[in-house]
């Protein structure tokens, strides 16, 4: 897109802002001109003995889902379910089910009764790499 172009939605004084402003910033080697090296993060303690950088994300909640199955109805079937209907899934009984964070698959997993609550016991995790990787799709 030709500046010309740009110069039709904003006005004179405007446009001459802020060609000044991106001839400074790049004459004085600001930090927009260069780009910014991070360091990685690392769950070990510094020098200092403060907490390393990865302890600052340690308490953030996310969304824990144990997915049984899935299937896709009309809204006509929909709308007809009624207290005892059976909905067919697509998996098959003794199947792991999926265990989502995030809507991102890291395991798989049987169900598990303990104190008459349920849970699930892990059978397969996905590898930190491969999840990254399904993530990046």
């Amino acid at each position: 897109m030709a500046d010309s172009d740009l110069k039709g939605d904003i006005s004179a004084d405007q446009w001459a802002a802020a060609t000044a402003e991106r001839d400074v910033a790049a004459q004085s080697g600001s930090a927009s001109a260069h780009p910014k090296v991070f360091q990685e993060l690392s769950g070990e303690a510094t020098a200092a003995g403060t907490p390393g950088r990865i302890d600052m994300i340690l308490d953030i909640p996310v969304q824990l889902t144990v997915e049984l199955g899935r299937t896709r109805i009309p809204i006509r079937n929909l709308l007809q379910l009624a207290q005892g209907s059976v909905i067919e899934l697509d998996r098959l009984a003794g199947e792991p089910m999926d265990v989502l964070v995030n809507g991102c698959l890291i395991a798989q997993g049987e169900v598990v009764v303990v104190n008459d609550k349920f849970g699930i016991r892990l059978t397969d995790v996905i590898a930190p790499d491969e999840r990254l990787r399904r993530v990046n799709r």
